[in-house]
């Protein structure tokens, strides 16, 4: 979709001749630091080409009209300043309205409504993070527009809160910070508890990072996700009966070693290394990226996914046969499967000349063992979520 082209259903939808002004906001993938952040660890997440784009003008009144090409069915989904609740029948646009309330609620002012169309390219159900996508961009294109002052980091926690309090979504921070302060060719080191960052230099040259949608609907992930948080408090409670942490992500390998024993159920106890390992990995990983050692972080990658697959147990089958596959592809870096899982993508590594070969090889293998195919999409590390400038 060209710019023009949204601009021409801009227009068609609300008000033939406009110049709208654009924003968009990156995707995320996540490259290592799985089921990190409601431990108190380390995620490293990148910010990615797709995402959603968001046209807007502000209107003379103070009602607000909101438009998705996505979900073209639901309409413009109209509402006023006045009355931002939460409504069932306003689906998707609830993401939008949640980061306007609560913008407002911050004590910022918006003098009238807007009219807003969003577009957005992020793959259906693959794990990409389009609903913290649709709040930065909204949140981008209030402080723009509106000319509020907003610190970048209190807006990523303003979209959190939609998240948690409006929505209902039990999430951690780690996509909005991505989109939020994401960085061209660059990943980003991310402390969930105190938000310190860095970033690590990740320009790939002659490699590619490319995903993997199992297509699997991740119908396990809600249930297993809050048994395994379950599980990571009642570890953390063992250990809390020697170790002075708030978090298993304060616990380094050698303390897990030598306490793993106060951990009383053994699943627990296969959890909670899964997270002190992890963590430790997310550290290393900074550091071979900013060596420039790239098949160095691929086996960082690699052994993500067999912890995620035997201590953590979130993959499944279809993550970890098209993982697999993927390994066994020539010149792979590294792959992991990406996000709560249960379904949904994983992430590979590899050439920029096998990218033909290897969807193909991989995907053969998937469709045998799984029954049905995968898609593949190629995406760069892209930057933060911004106003773009057309003219």
């Amino acid at each position: 979709m060209t710019i023009p082209e949204l601009i021409n259903e801009f227009n068609k939808q609300f008000s033939a001749g406009a110049t709208p002004r654009i924003f968009f906001a990156p995707g995320r993938i996540n490259l290592i630091g799985e089921h990190m952040d409601y431990n108190g660890g380390h995620v490293f997440p990148a910010a990615i080409s797709f995402g959603t784009y968001a046209l807007a003008t502000k209107r003379t009144d103070q009602k607000l009209r909101f438009y998705s090409m996505n979900f073209p069915e639901t309409g413009i989904v109209e509402c006023d300043l006045s009355n931002l609740a939460y409504n069932d029948e306003h689906d998707w646009a609830n993401y939008s309205k949640g980061m306007i309330h609560y913008m407002m609620e911050e004590g910022h002012t918006l003098s009238h409504g807007a009219d807003i169309l969003y577009y957005g390219n992020i793959p259906n159900g693959a794990g990409l993070s389009s609903s913290a996508s649709i709040e930065m961009v909204t949140g981008i294109l209030l402080e723009s527009m509106y000319q509020l002052k907003k610190d970048r980091i209190r807006m990523i926690q303003v979209g959190q809160q939609v998240e948690n309090e409006y929505i209902g979504v039990n999430s951690g921070i780690m996509d909005q910070f991505a989109i939020g302060m994401g960085k061209k060719d660059h990943a980003l080191l991310l402390n969930c508890q105190t938000l310190d960052y860095q970033y690590a230099p990740l320009a790939l040259d002659q490699h590619v990072i490319i995903m993997m949608n199992t297509n699997k609907r991740r119908t396990l992930a809600g249930s297993k996700y809050n048994e395994r948080r379950i599980q990571c408090e009642f570890a953390l409670k063992d250990l809390q009966t020697k170790l002075d942490i708030n978090h298993l992500g304060d616990v380094t390998k050698d303390q897990f070693e030598q306490h793993k024993h106060l951990i009383t159920d053994e699943i627990n106890r296969k959890r909670a290394k899964h997270v002190v390992y992890e963590n430790a990995r997310t550290i290393e990983a900074l550091e071979k990226l900013q060596q420039h050692d790239l098949f160095g972080f691929g086996a960082l990658m690699n052994q993500s996914h067999l912890s995620l697959q035997n201590d953590y147990e979130v993959t499944g089958h279809e993550l970890d046969t098209i993982t697999k596959a993927a390994w066994e592809q020539d010149g792979v870096v590294g792959a992991r499967m990406t996000g709560a899982g249960f379904g949904g993508c994983a992430i590979a590594i590899i050439p920029i000349e096998q990218i033909d070969s290897f969807r193909q090889n991989v995907n053969r293998i998937y469709q045998k063992k799984v029954g049905y195919e995968a898609t593949f999409y190629t995406a760069t590390i892209g930057d933060e979520a911004k106003e773009l400038s057309i003219w």
